[in-house]
């Protein structure tokens, strides 16, 4: 009768459920629900009463049955408690089925999530609820609906992790069929990595999954991926080589061998095997797009979107390996049209209003790192000092992140901000920025991350551009490529599928970064005042093994120098990394110095001034990294190459004041660092060019910057609507 009744109801519905016995009292249901309506109304003891009222005096079968009606009744009831968030009506109501049915164990799922909600749960209330007992005694799997939500609230709590691997093994163990589990355990898996920034535990609550069924290729993907993060490479390299082994599949042998390098090259200590590994994935992707592969499922078009990343990590021939990366996004974009078929219409940007020069133009920002990030720190200007008289600021966030303030800010700066999982459908973030009516969209992604590229392929926008994340992706369906002068010349565009635009002076610019107090002291790491400080600090995937030489050649030439670097997967792998190299050229590892990263960026930035001098990367640059470097004045040695990644360093250097340090060549970056480290009136030169472009070098003006960007994107609407 009253399903929905609110508190102020509950006499006038136990009322119909007296009167509704007297006539019928024989409906055990009357029973059930003025039991329910006494006991929302607080009267617990009276309910009991009233619940043994409907059970009776009967056999064991028909009480079974019974039993099994009141549970029906009051797990309904604590659902319904449940959605409407009245977590401690929910708790009450749950207890009294445990007291009922203490074997209903999704009951005591959803007990066990209550008592987190109202802060009850601890080792002995789990142990009271004994559910590996009553998984033994009884032939019925929990809900995987109601596991999932019970797993995502426990990883929230870093407290209760040792319960949570307890409580999943229980539960997995328990199972006669893991179908479907898999997809809740890497859903979890990527949460924990993306919002809590915690792979190790993630990995760890995998392996209570691969231990009962050690073959599932998905979970093993994810504790690869997880393995490589936290330092346990050799772990992360044999599970990449397993999937890879096992495989038959060309499309999967892309992607597994992309894990593979991934792992090699973060290992830090397995150099030659990156590069075979490398040239294998060229030779399989080759094959893949001469085969012109039919790929049914939009999964595995994901995963081989990401799979050329790691080549400008290796190589810089940006002629012959950007080709094949748009062929590659070519075949991916067909797949898509082909999977999707007529649906894309659905997702597919439609005019629904004549085109305009004359409106305020809807951008659209997508990316998984608008928060503390590279990408976040940069693109927050951009952010701050947009004309909302003539732009609407729209954020796509994927996989947010828990406590993160500066993606707090992101959110605030938007005229509209909506946050999506990767672990939800793909397509209805396509289906919203459609809905937000975007006129042009802004991938600051590119291949870092696969999720994107469903999205793009389907062009819910009809302007798409890519910005700052990585090099353009290739993707047909991405119409421009923001860059300027300097990191990509005219003679680029030859291989670029995508329109290069090219902003006047920069592509990218800052106000500048927040610092904190220094945590790091010459006397910490044993180096003497006037010792002279080298300093590496990008990822370990970016120290390329001719470039590491060239770098310990320059100590080598420099008295009372030393190479200070800064691990990050695994400090140990990175000194072992150094050291051999050391010792090939000669130099004495008492020269090299190793720390670990920072608490956070502004501590990382301000002991990033301990360095005299800072040795960029070849032939992947830094980026940010390099901007911090120029903001606090410290000189710089960069290797020029010819990809968009190896020309980073060397525009914003252009563009901060300053060409010394800008190496052409190996013999001049050795050069470059040995002049540097050498001349102290040569290093204060620099640092003073540096700190007087502070006043109006384009890098360091992002007002500016934003109003080149937004002439950009006007342009290119004006021409769209010319079109």
């Amino acid at each position: 009768m009253l399903q929905d009744s609110q508190p102020k109801d509950y006499a006038q519905a136990i009322q119909y459920y007296e009167n509704a016995i007297e006539t019928k009292p024989d409906v055990k249901s009357h029973y059930w629900h003025l039991g329910l309506y006494l006991l929302l109304q607080g009267k617990e003891q009276e309910a009991q009463l009233t619940w043994l009222m409907g059970v009776g005096e009967v056999n064991e079968e028909e009480n079974q049955d019974s039993i099994a009606e009141l549970s029906q009744v009051l797990f309904q009831e604590i659902q319904k408690q449940l959605k409407s968030e009245k977590y401690q009506q929910a708790w009450i109501i749950s207890q009294h089925l445990r007291e009922v049915n203490p074997y209903h164990i999704n009951n005591l799922l959803l007990n066990l999530y209550l008592s987190l909600q109202i802060e009850l749960l601890d080792q002995e209330y789990f142990d009271q609820l004994n559910l590996t007992h009553v998984l033994q005694e009884i032939n019925i799997s929990p809900d995987i609906e109601i596991f999932s939500q019970v797993l995502y609230k426990l990883i929230e709590y870093p407290s209760f992790h040792s319960l949570t691997l307890e409580f999943s093994k229980t539960i997995l163990v328990s199972l006669k069929n893991l179908n479907n589990f898999n997809y809740v355990m890497a859903s979890v898996s990527v949460k924990l990595e993306s919002a809590f920034r915690n792979s190790h535990f993630a990995a760890q609550l995998l392996e209570t999954y691969i231990d009962l069924d050690p073959d599932d290729r998905e979970l093993l993907i994810r504790l690869a991926f997880c393995y490589q993060v936290t330092g346990q490479h050799l772990k992360g390299i044999n599970t990449a080589n397993k999937l890879l082994s096992t495989s038959g599949n060309l499309v999967d042998k892309v992607f597994y061998n992309h894990l593979l390098i991934r792992g090699l090259l973060i290992s830090a200590g397995a150099w030659e095997e990156a590069c075979l590994a490398i040239e294998e994935q060229k030779i399989l992707i080759l094959s893949l797009i001469k085969e012109s592969l039919r790929i049914p499922e939009n999964g595995r078009i994901l995963r081989i979107y990401t799979s050329m990343y790691f080549f400008p990590y290796i190589v810089d021939t940006p002629q012959i390996i950007r080709p094949i990366q748009n062929k590659l996004m070519d075949l991916c974009l067909k797949n898509f049209e082909l999977n999707l078929g007529e649906k894309i219409n659905q997702y597919c940007y439609q005019e629904i209003s004549p085109k305009t020069s004359k409106k305020i133009l809807k951008i659209g920002y997508l990316s998984h790192c608008l928060g503390q990030h590279s990408v976040g720190w940069i693109s927050r200007w951009l952010f701050k000092y947009h004309n909302r008289d003539k732009f609407q600021v729209y954020s796509y966030i994927i996989n947010p992140r828990a406590s993160d303030s500066l993606q707090q800010f992101f959110i605030e700066s938007s005229h509209q901000a909506h946050s999506i999982e990767s672990t939800d459908s793909i397509l209805q973030l396509a289906e919203q920025i459609r809905k937000d009516e975007i006129d042009i969209l802004v991938d600051l992604d590119s291949i870092t991350i696969d999720f994107v590229c469903e999205v793009l392929a389907v062009k819910p926008a009809p302007i798409q551009v890519t910005w700052l994340g990585w090099d353009a992706s290739g993707l047909p369906s991405i119409d421009y490529f923001i860059a300027d002068p300097y990191v990509l010349p005219e003679e680029s565009q030859t291989y670029y599928s995508e329109k290069i635009w090219r902003l006047p002076e920069t592509y990218v610019a800052v106000d500048g970064f927040e610092i904190q107090t220094p945590t790091l002291r010459r006397e910490e790491i044993d180096i003497p005042v006037d010792g002279i400080i080298y300093f590496v600090g990008q990822k370990d995937y970016k120290r390329h093994l001719e470039n590491s030489r060239l770098q310990l050649r320059i100590i080598k030439q420099v008295p009372n120098s030393y190479l200070l670097v800064k691990g990050f997967s695994d400090l140990a792998a990175c000194q072992k990394f150094y050291e051999t190299l050391a010792i090939e050229e000669g130099v004495d590892t008492k020269q090299l110095r190793f720390i670990g990263q920072d608490p956070n960026e502004l501590i990382h930035r301000a002991n990033l001034a301990i360095a005299d001098i800072v040795l960029d990367t070849y032939p992947y640059n830094g980026a940010t990294t390099t901007l911090e470097t120029l903001w606090l004045g410290i000189p710089l040695v960069t290797r020029v190459g010819q990809q968009f990644a190896a020309r980073n360093s060397y525009t914003m250097m252009i563009n901060a004041g300053i060409t010394e340090g800008i190496a052409w060549t190996d013999e001049e970056y050795v050069d470059w660092g040995v002049s540097l480290g050498k001349d102290e009136k040569l290093r204060q030169e620099v640092s003073w060019k540096l700190r007087q472009g502070r006043k109006n070098a384009p890098l360091w003006n992002a007002e500016k910057f934003t109003r080149d960007m937004e002439q950009a994107y006007q342009q290119m609407w004006q021409r769209y609507v010319d079109s």
